[in-house]
């Protein structure tokens, strides 16, 4: 989907795409008739924040999109979404790469502090507090959530500072980490679609996500990046992780390593 991204496409295509190649691998797209969304993954281009309904809108030079991806496989359920730029880095505004490269740092900074006994909670202090210095703002109205065989189910996982006792993480919990930062204001309107989510003051909005397994000794992404994959100019210049962010695990790190160095990335 994500190298499908060019000017002139629509998010409609998008779709299509991601539809396909989901049933190609023997998969279901989670997204469709999910409590009635008509669609099989969401594209959130510029000021929309989340569950944006693909249509026949194209895109045009210089736009951000996120495309949000969940697939159903063997029972349970995958969540991921990352950003992409249509056009080079170039024709991205300076302050739209910023927005996306402290999204994805305050994301991966996140995903570290993820361990055996740890707090949920404190997960939103960790993302508040990575933004806010740095002019972003972080939505409060969604939040992550557990994952299994259960789309969305508890814990739910926010995004700033708060002291909700959503319990601590122990072995063999999944669930995602999903921060969506905005240039302006956190506050969203609601589209009379029902689903559409946009920034109050039509300012541009960032968000990523994995799918997160915590083990013995760390954490895992399940939704992790491959050789294949596309290196992005947040995972080069990122102040805390260069390269593709795989996990804490020594087996993570190993993987990591590889991928990495298979991608040129020199650690």
């Amino acid at each position: 989907a994500g190298r499908a991204v060019q000017v002139g496409i629509s998010t409609d295509e998008i779709d299509t795409l991601v539809h396909e190649e989901t049933l190609k691998r023997g998969a279901y797209p989670s997204p469709l008739n999910y409590r009635g969304f008509p669609k099989s993954c969401c594209t959130s281009v510029n000021e929309v924040i989340c569950h944006g309904i693909p249509d026949d809108r194209t895109l045009k030079l210089g736009e951000i999109i996120n495309i949000d991806i969940t697939c159903y496989l063997d029972g349970f359920h995958g969540d991921c979404s990352e950003m992409f730029l249509v056009g080079d880095v170039s024709d991205c505004p300076p302050s739209s790469r910023d927005l996306i490269q402290t999204t994805y740092d305050c994301w991966v900074k996140s995903m570290n502090f993820v361990a055996p006994g740890r707090d949920y909670k404190d997960i939103g202090a960790i993302i508040e507090d990575y933004v806010t210095p740095r002019g972003f703002t972080t939505v409060k109205n969604f939040c992550g959530h557990g994952i299994g065989r259960v789309f969305h189910t508890n814990p739910n996982i926010y995004h700033y500072r708060n002291n909700e006792p959503n319990g601590q993480m122990a072995p063999g919990h999944t669930f995602t980490i999903e921060p969506m930062i905005c240039e302006g204001t956190n506050k969203g309107l609601l589209w009379p679609d029902e689903w559409t989510v946009t920034t109050q003051d039509g300012k541009r909005t960032a968000q990523f996500e994995h799918t997160l397994l915590v083990t013995p000794d760390g954490v895992e992404a399940l939704t992790g990046k491959l050789e294949s994959s596309n290196l992005q100019f947040w995972e080069v210049e990122s102040e805390v992780h260069q390269g593709v962010w795989l996990g804490t695990t020594e087996a993570a790190k190993k993987r990591m390593k590889e991928v990495n160095e298979n991608l040129g990335v020199v650690s």
